[in-house]
């Protein structure tokens, strides 16, 4: 229903004389057309009072009795009463935009029926403005490229045009980068009216055949196309300002953007307007609105709408190209900052988990490590800095790196704690991180453990049992002036130990110790489902933990560690201490040929002879105490040779005329991997051979 104001001296015939912009001076009489006073008979329903034939523009104005002031009578059911337009909103230009339906189905102007199945126009300014507030809510409410292109396409079709058309950039320039190469234009989306439609949005189902111009829409446009410089679309996006498609600038611009065929399905006249997406510096796309021949077509203020829907989504999509960026960025700090993949230890079997706190912080403060040490042990580490920023990733990143550090010294656990307080403070005097560490030896079974204000690991043994390991809590790393306090534990086979932050167990809805329960109470539901004898396998033993979370529970980002102990069989482990004599290295021999043959292993005797003798004999040349020797069968062979000599060996070319310098050179071509590693009473120097 429309409610235009009739404007003096019109001609009722003529079907813009309502739309006439309303003159700067007008009479008060002209504002209303006559209204009945209370008591008179008001007008029959239907009856409308004749436009233009109000009260002389030349007659003086009347005073408040007079039926600008007169107050309106009570109005029968069904009966059109009109109200004056709003005086700051100008009518807008184009008689065909204004017509009104009566009752009947007929446009008041021109008395022809209405077409079913099409979107009401938009009949004032204020109807734009308010169509304008809708789209750019829509809009906004992306966050993300493929979000703010659908939003613009969803918001304009079908209440603005028929269909749209988004051209972007390919690559999309990111903040201040300034773009190389050639202009292209991808076709990143189109949208328009299905041949069939529901009623939602108060507009009916389309009953008539789409023309030609929309049913080829599928084939209008070229899925990417190269601005030239000094074109006439070039000329086009430079200018920003959206146009019809009938200008010649325009027109001359089709053939580049749709190709040869997109220009001829574009409709005539002003029923396609093509408006250039700048950022914050640049062009960026464009967007082509269509609209049907039998629809009515693109007015002057569609352009300034146009330019807003325009304006908004080039901003959006520029602040979603910066926050892809920044996901990028974020994604990458955290896949850097933990562990890509875990080690296998031997003896030991690993799985992880992480997640973030939200889609929106990607990063936080939580990591888990695992570290194999010599002697065929692992470190396995899980901390918590406080946050989920970047801050916090970054601190995360360097007090990883310092445990990583540590741990190849090969220092007790409560000792790299202590250096770990220590880093942290040089950091800075507000950076607290919670840490747990662990070393697990697989050949005597046990676990040391170190604590520093972290949450108590839980183990599940193979039996289905799980307890809470008593650890001293000990202060969170960055407190200063503490001292770290480390226990020894069974660590029996096919138990499994889990390690985890307070994130897994603490939320807004339960406290930390009601969440352990929690988590212990799983741990032991889920290794009855497959028995007593067989425990449960590691990765879905971590799913299952994650499943405990609620949908309230995920306050902080949760890192998770899960340990298998397998350890080695005492029967898979010959150890011996060699004096520092000329005589070891034929001893070492004679040791491991006795061994190999008691496993079955006759046929790597030679190899074996040869490469422990050329270690022995590095040890035993500059030690001062007994050298170790171990071997250790698993799905490979092991040799270790410890000495109390810290430097280690270094893999060098001997020359022709060098009596030494050889051995190192005869392991790094026999061996399947060596290696050595500094320990705090020394180094121990081995190597892995294949099982033939």
């Amino acid at each position: 229903m429309s409610f235009e104001r009739p404007q003096p001296g019109a001609d009722p015939a003529d079907p813009r004389g309502a739309l006439l912009h309303t003159p700067a001076t007008m009479p008060p009489a002209a504002a209303l057309p006559a209204q009945a006073r209370t008591g008179e008979t008001p007008p029959a329903p239907g009856t409308a009072t004749p436009r233009g034939k109000g009260k002389d523009p030349a007659s003086p104005p009347s005073d408040n009795t007079g039926p600008e002031h007169s107050q309106p009578a009570a109005v029968e059911p069904g009966t059109h009463r009109p109200r004056p337009a709003p005086e700051a909103v100008p009518d807008q230009p184009g008689g065909e935009q204004g017509r009104a339906q009566d009752g009947g189905g007929q446009e008041r102007r021109s008395g022809q029926g209405a077409v079913p199945g099409r979107p009401t126009p938009m009949r004032r300014d204020g109807d734009r403005l308010r169509f304008v507030g809708a789209a750019t809510r829509r809009i906004a409410r992306g966050i993300d490229l493929d979000e703010i292109v659908m939003g613009l396409c969803r918001a304009t079709v079908p209440t603005f045009s028929d269909a749209i058309l988004v051209y972007l950039r390919d690559p999309l320039p990111v903040g201040d980068e300034r773009p190389t190469g050639p202009l292209l234009l991808r076709l990143r989306r189109t949208d328009r009216i299905p041949a069939e439609r529901d009623t939602e949005g108060n507009f009916s189902p389309a009953l008539q055949p789409e023309p030609p111009e929309m049913t080829g829409l599928d084939a209008v446009g070229a899925e990417i196309c190269e601005v030239r410089p000094g074109s006439a679309l070039a000329e086009v996006l430079r200018g920003v300002r959206p146009v019809f498609t009938d200008a010649p600038a325009a027109r001359a611009a089709l053939p580049e953007l749709l190709g040869d065929t997109g220009e001829f399905l574009v409709p005539g006249g002003q029923r396609a307007i093509l408006a250039p997406l700048r950022g914050r510096r640049r062009v960026i796309g464009a967007a082509l609105f269509l609209r049907r021949p039998e629809r009515l077509a693109f007015e002057a203020d569609d352009l300034l709408v146009a330019a807003q829907l325009a304006t908004h989504s080039a901003l959006g999509i520029d602040k979603a190209v910066l926050y892809g960026r920044e996901a990028y960025i974020a994604d990458e700090l955290q896949r850097t900052m933990l562990p890509e993949t875990l080690p296998r230890p031997t003896g030991v079997r690993l799985a992880s988990r992480y997640l973030p706190a939200a889609e929106t912080a990607r990063v936080g403060g939580d990591w888990y490590d695992a570290i194999p040490l010599p002697g065929s042990r692992v470190a396995l580490v899980v901390g918590d800095v406080m946050g989920h920023s970047m801050t916090s990733a970054a601190i995360m990143g360097q007090l990883r790196t310092t445990a990583q550090t540590l741990a190849g010294l090969d220092l007790p656990p409560q000792e790299v704690l202590h250096h770990l307080d220590e880093q942290a403070q040089r950091l800075g005097t507000d950076r607290m991180a919670t840490c747990l560490y662990a070393v697990y030896d697989p050949v005597s079974h046990r676990i040391t453990i170190a604590n520093a204000g972290h949450p108590p690991p839980v183990l599940l043994h193979l039996g289905g049992r799980a307890e809470v390991l008593r650890v001293p809590p000990g202060a969170p790393i960055g407190v200063g002036g503490v001292d770290f306090e480390a226990v020894e534990l069974d660590a029996p086979a096919g138990a499994t130990l889990l390690l985890y932050t307070d994130g897994l167990v603490e939320s807004r809805l339960r406290d930390v110790w009601t969440g352990i329960e929690q988590l212990r109470e799983k741990l032991a539901a889920t290794a009855q489902l497959t028995g007593p004898d067989h425990p449960p396998p590691l990765e879905a033993l971590c799913d299952e933990v994650l499943d405990m979370l609620g949908p309230g529970d995920r306050d902080d980002d949760i890192a998770l560690l899960a340990a298998r102990f397998d350890g080695i069989a005492p029967s898979d482990v010959a150890y011996w201490f060699l004096e520092p004599e000329d005589a070891a290295p034929g001893r070492a021999r004679r040791l491991a040929r006795r061994a190999l043959s008691r496993w079955g292993m006759e046929d790597l005797s030679d190899s074996v002879e040869l490469l422990v003798s050329e270690v022995v004999t590095n040890a035993v040349r500059y030690a001062s105490r007994p050298v170790t020797l171990r071997l250790l069968r698993t799905d490979v062979l092991r040799c270790e040779v410890g000495d109390d000599v810290p430097q280690l060996p270094r893999l060098r070319q001997a020359r022709a005329t060098d009596e030494g310098g050889r051995g190192l050179y005869l392991v790094n071509k026999m061996a399947r991997r060596w290696g050595a590693t500094r320990l705090s009473t020394g180094k121990v120097v081995w190597f892995e051979l294949n099982q033939t």
